[in-house]
């Protein structure tokens, strides 16, 4: 869960049947071939930060309406309900709610729906680590030992940067058999990592490389701890309140954000909100995140070296066809353009983030339907945007 790969984020429970993976192929080929189910566009202006850096290269214009219609036609035959903005050089060309935010009081998505964004949430927690090593009160080479209690012998070696890089070996605690039994219980981060505390490493720190929310799940008490405030509280004072996010925040199994579903038939599974914590508990809106887009073109937050660090590939991924990860991101070439990305699912939910720097351009889609095909529409998408 809370996951990095697009085609991991859709769990096994979502295709029990043969009988929903037939229809549900089917609807993804329709997706594509019909062009029926047009409704005209309509956007919501948001405050615009034009970033202080090179203009994008010149590109043909992006056919926002080709695109629209086609987000609708997802919604038509049950692959799609959520929000989408699209914007390039400072402009955003669409930003617009598809399906329902809750089915049952017919409330439909908005740019201004909340949705869990899952392991998105891992930049914000990448951005906080390294605004405290900005702010000289730690250093991503410190071993964590030095800022975690009863820290088990087999972590001595490990570094934040480990963590920040999923080349630690902590085995990633979502994936334990028991992990979905133990979903509607409450887990403060100290309970969760008890969970995966004594269990021995995948691999020695720095000698390979596996996905793993535990990392993050100790990122967020390393930020505690050195600076003194919880984490939910550092990035509301340090990133979503400078950056004026106001619809960003940390999940208490509020009933203000859109409702999460498995597909067509359903609700989504409960989970309670403080288990993944630093690793994918936050909630946000595309406008929002279109916000922390720009911001990252500027020097709002660190300084140019610091940011240079959080976008640097530190590590290749296996069998990602050349991928790489940073800090809370991966970086790596799609169709010849540098992307900068990273998707998350959590129950009920899948997001992504994709920015092509060199373009200026970013593309952001939030779901609340957990079947949701997300690879697929962002290929789609970026076909369309770079036509």
């Amino acid at each position: 869960m809370w996951t990095l790969f697009r085609t991991q984020a859709i769990k096994e429970s979502m295709f029990d049947s043969f009988t929903f993976r037939t229809a549900y192929a089917l609807s993804l080929v329709l997706a594509v071939l019909l062009t029926s189910c047009y409704t005209p566009l309509t956007t919501n202006p948001i405050p615009q930060h034009v970033p202080t850096s090179t203009p994008a290269a010149q590109v043909a214009p992006v056919p926002v309406s080709e695109i629209d219609k086609y987000l609708n036609t997802l919604v038509h035959i049950g692959s799609f309900s959520g929000s989408v903005l699209i914007a390039r050089n400072g402009e955003v060309l669409l930003s617009k709610g598809y399906g329902f935010a809750d089915r049952e009081q017919k409330i439909i998505n908005t740019p201004q729906t909340r949705f869990r964004i899952g392991s998105i949430t891992k930049q914000f927690t990448a951005m906080a680590i390294v605004m405290l090593e900005a702010q000289a009160k730690l250093d991503v080479q410190d071993h964590i030992c030095s800022y975690l209690p009863e820290c088990p012998e087999a972590w001595e070696t490990i570094t934040i940067q480990h963590l920040l890089t999923h080349t630690s070996g902590i085995p990633n605690f979502t994936d334990f058999t028991d992990y979905r039994a133990t979903n509607a219980t409450p887990s403060p981060p100290e309970e969760t990592t008890n969970r995966f505390k004594d269990k021995p490493l995948d691999f020695q720190p720095g000698e390979g490389w596996g996905y793993s929310n535990s990392g993050y799940i100790l990122l967020g008490q390393i930020i505690e701890r050195v600076s003194g405030q919880s984490y939910e509280n550092f990035l509301q004072e340090h990133i979503f309140t400078p950056l004026q996010m106001t619809s960003t925040g940390y999940d208490h199994n509020q009933d203000d954000l859109a409702v999460g579903y498995k597909g067509i038939f359903g609700k989504a599974e409960f989970i309670d909100m403080s288990i993944p914590y630093a690793a994918g508990a936050l909630y946000s809106t595309v406008e929002d995140l279109y916000r922390w887009d720009q911001a990252l073109y500027t020097h709002q937050l660190l300084p140019q070296d610091y940011l240079d660090q959080i976008f640097t590939a530190q590590v290749t991924i296996p069998n990602s066809r050349g991928m790489a990860y940073g800090y809370g991101w991966t970086i790596g070439q799609e169709n010849g353009r540098q992307i900068i990305t990273h998707a998350g699912g959590i129950e009920g939910f899948i997001s992504e983030i994709a920015r092509y720097p060199q373009d200026k351009t970013v593309i952001i889609i939030l779901s609340n339907q957990q079947n949701t095909s997300m690879g697929i529409i962002h290929s789609a998408l970026a076909k369309k945007v770079f036509k």
